[in-house]
């Protein structure tokens, strides 16, 4: 796949069963953006950090979310920061004013509900445990974001049986085709 990719992993980091990590394995150019406390995610931390990953990007990268880092991406957007971004593809976007949203994670709430300047889609299942779907497509449509639904697929990760989630990568290769041409 031809484009600049910058991975973000949710609270806990993504295991090895993960698609982002099998992604990863497959592109190694590809970058996961490191954060110093995966356990207890503090926004404007994990704000300043991702804007230093994308400042060492060779170009604009396409951001691949997961999880929390889907409403990461939206307070990025919002930020101070003077940097851009080719896209962002939101999977699975955690809803930080639920009461499933992990305690642990600090600042994430309320929700970023402005439309983001870059392209982007979100990818959302019916049975997630941390969105609704109804709340995942709100999302969607405020951030003016494509929205996929995939049906019932949990919080499409490992544990949800989304290890290696081809469908998904071919996705992202059509997105990143479509923001790139």
């Amino acid at each position: 796949m031809d484009c600049d990719v910058l991975t973000l992993a949710g609270i806990w980091n993504s295991g090895p069963s993960h698609w982002q990590t099998h992604w990863e394995q497959r592109n190694p150019a590809w970058k996961r953006v490191a954060h110093r406390d995966w356990n207890n995610p503090d926004r404007q931390e994990w704000v300043d950090e991702l804007d230093a990953a994308i400042a060492m990007s060779e170009g604009p990268p396409i951001l691949v979310a997961h999880s929390l880092s889907c409403g990461l991406v939206a307070h990025w957007a919002r930020s101070e920061s003077v940097l851009s971004i080719g896209g962002a593809f939101l999977v699975a976007p955690a809803d930080a004013e639920s009461a499933s949203f992990p305690s642990e994670a600090v600042g994430f709430a309320p929700m970023r509900l402005e439309k983001l300047p870059f392209p982007s889609i979100v990818v959302a299942s019916t049975d997630d445990p941390y969105v609704s779907i109804e709340r995942a497509r709100a999302f969607a449509q405020a951030w003016g974001s494509r929205f996929v639904e995939i049906g019932d697929a949990g919080h499409i990760n490992g544990d949800s049986g989304y290890g290696d989630w081809p469908e998904g990568e071919k996705l992202l290769g059509e997105f990143c085709k479509q923001v790139s041409g």
